[in-house]
């Protein structure tokens, strides 16, 4: 009859021996497991934190105020919201930007939270926007200089007079200047026309000058090859892109009318465009031009002196800068309005030409 233990000695001490082995190898393999558990909770712990992660000693609802800057991602704003205790996951926070399909919609600013928030409640914030703060503007194009500064100075609160000295007392500069301006005509078209989101307490000059840094990016984007062959500057092409924006209404007459620019300019022809009479008297006058505003002595009128006037005459659009450094092959010397939708009829002969000028005004699309 056999027994559940051993009866010699030797017996005895080798099952002693592997009962120690037994337990031993039980004990590492909990010391591993436990180990490597404790180890993924310090390491997920470590990685929570890096990512944003919460702070379980954070108090809900106390004041919090965050400054969000513009153009900031969804995973910055959700990082800056976990720091400051307002949520307690960033990655949370993408993810539910993702899933609502509004990161497009989160608005830059500064805002009044709340440690502990829920996540739809902030995502509701910032999509409503901070309420003040930041300002949206835009300038639209084809205005003069003075007319955009009265349209900044309407849309942010920046007194005129602030705005003109900003541009001519050197605070503002851009690599586009012939020449440090003394007027406010020597920034025309150096200002870029576009929708921005400034900060209320934005200095003038650091304003004007974001729309300084827009006009270089924007010219710097285009290839002025066809300018250079032709030995003209980068500067030359706003002035001619001014000339467009002043005349086309529809994008793919844009580079027909660069065409008939450079057309005349190659045969030493006046380029005898009214927006240059209308920059010159400083606005159009009632009941249209005049054959005797076509008389103004002023070096912008197209009709009196040959050649590109002495600077742009407006803001201009990025379509309107790419036909002037590619306008359309053709041997178009004239153009008149056809119809009332602005859309122009082009003709390189001049009898045609006075032809389509009395359909327009039997039409009354011109005086």
């Amino acid at each position: 009859m056999s027994e559940n233990r051993p009866g010699t000695d030797d017996d005895q001490n080798r099952w002693l021996k592997t009962s120690l082995k037994v337990l031993g190898t039980v004990g590492l393999v909990v010391l591993l497991f436990g180990g490597a558990f404790i180890g993924v909770k310090v390491l997920a712990g470590m990685v929570n934190d890096a990512l944003g992660g919460g702070d379980d000693d954070i108090v809900a609802g106390e004041p919090v105020q965050v400054e969000i800057a513009p153009g900031s991602s969804a995973a910055q704003i959700g990082r800056l919201l976990a720091e400051a205790g307002v949520i307690s996951s960033a990655p949370e926070f993408e993810r539910a930007v993702r899933l609502q399909q509004v990161s497009d919609r989160l608005q830059a600013g500064t805002y009044d939270l709340e440690t502990g928030m829920s996540i739809d409640a902030v995502i509701a914030a910032l999509v409503e926007g901070p309420g003040g703060g930041v300002l949206r503007v835009t300038l639209i194009e084809g205005l003069t200089v003075p007319a955009m500064l009265d349209s900044l100075a309407d849309q942010a609160g920046f007194p005129v007079a602030a705005l003109e000295g900003a541009l001519l007392d050197g605070s503002v500069s851009s690599d586009l200047l012939p020449a440090p301006p003394e007027v406010l005509a020597g920034w025309e078209g150096l200002l870029f026309p576009d929708t921005y989101e400034i900060f209320e307490n934005d200095p003038a000059a650091e304003v004007l000058q974001l729309l300084a840094d827009t006009a270089e990016q924007r010219v710097a984007s285009v290839d002025w090859s066809y300018l250079a062959d032709r030995r003209l500057t980068p500067y030359d092409g706003v002035i001619i892109a001014s000339l467009i924006e002043r005349e086309a209404k529809l994008d793919e007459e844009r580079p027909l009318i660069a065409s008939v620019i450079f057309n005349r300019l190659e045969i030493d022809m006046a380029l005898q465009i009214d927006a240059t009479v209308v920059y010159a008297l400083g606005g159009l006058p009632a009941g249209g031009l005049s054959l005797e505003d076509l008389e103004i002595d002023s070096p912008y009128n197209t009709y009196r002196y040959k050649g590109l006037p002495p600077t742009p005459i407006s803001g201009v659009r990025l379509a309107s800068l790419r036909a002037a450094a590619a306008p359309a092959d053709t041997d178009y010397l004239y153009y008149v309005l056809s119809d009332a939708d602005g859309r122009h009829a082009f003709t390189a002969d001049f009898q045609e030409f006075l032809e389509f000028q009395q359909q327009a005004r039997e039409a009354g699309l011109i005086p």
